[in-house]
């Protein structure tokens, strides 16, 4: 897998999403197609794009928001109302998902040059967005999670037609290896099993291409899950 293909591209601007305890919930997770061949690509951002909440939302280390399109009909067969542009996602792509992006990946897109930072967690806005609690234990247990781009290289960027992998580390984690670590719990695991468990958490602490945000979370994990094992 040296090519992606950016189906279509979405950018937004937080508007009221809802309201929780009468408090009105901003957010940009509702996006809109962009119809224009080319767009520019800042350094924390996509021209037209924002985020209501830049302390767990957006940033330098999620600039850009990936989500593979052959996810869309997962997602109906469970009963979810899926099309892209549907979960917040900026990049609708095909021709790879989580077990094969590595955090760290650096690829090509148009002039810009973007790398891989982490998975997405799903918070309640998009609970709100989709009307539906339980979309967020059904993304964390299917994996179908998509990642975050930081740019290394701003630049003019096209809406459709191919991103280009420049370089990997193969000893990098996948996306789907972070969720695992991130996400797995240890006390239902059997010995061997949780042996491998703490081996897969350490070399994903261990990459240096991981956003120090995602880092500190799962530092935080391990120690409570340490706690936990230890009594």
């Amino acid at each position: 897998m040296s090519t992606l293909e950016v189906n279509e591209v979405f950018v937004g601007r937080p508007t009221v999403l809802g309201t929780k305890r009468d408090v009105a919930v901003y957010s940009a997770i509702s996006k809109s197609r962009v119809g224009a061949p080319f767009l520019e690509l800042g350094e924390i951002n996509l021209a037209g794009d924002d985020q209501a909440d830049r302390t767990v939302h957006g940033g330098v280390d999620k600039a850009v928001y990936v989500y593979p399109a052959a996810h869309y009909a997962a997602w109906s067969e469970q009963g979810f109302e899926a099309a892209a542009g549907d979960f917040g996602e900026n990049l609708s792509v095909g021709g790879t998902d989580e077990f094969e992006v590595r955090v760290g990946d650096v690829w090509t897109w148009g002039d810009a040059l973007v790398q891989v930072s982490q998975p997405r967690t799903p918070c309640f806005k998009l609970a709100m967005k989709t009307g539906r609690k339980d979309v967020i234990p059904a993304m964390i247990d299917s994996g179908r999670s998509g990642w975050y781009l930081r740019v290394l290289r701003a630049g003019r960027v096209p809406t459709s037609g191919r991103m280009t992998l420049e370089e990997r580390d193969p000893a990098n984690p996948t996306i789907a290896e972070v969720y695992v670590a991130s996400f797995t719990n240890v006390a239902r695991l059997d010995e061997d099993r949780r042996a491998a468990y703490w081996a897969l958490l350490d070399r994903v602490l261990a990459t240096p291409t991981l956003s120090r945000q995602y880092r500190d979370g799962l530092e935080s994990a391990k120690r409570r899950k340490e706690e936990r094992n230890a009594g």
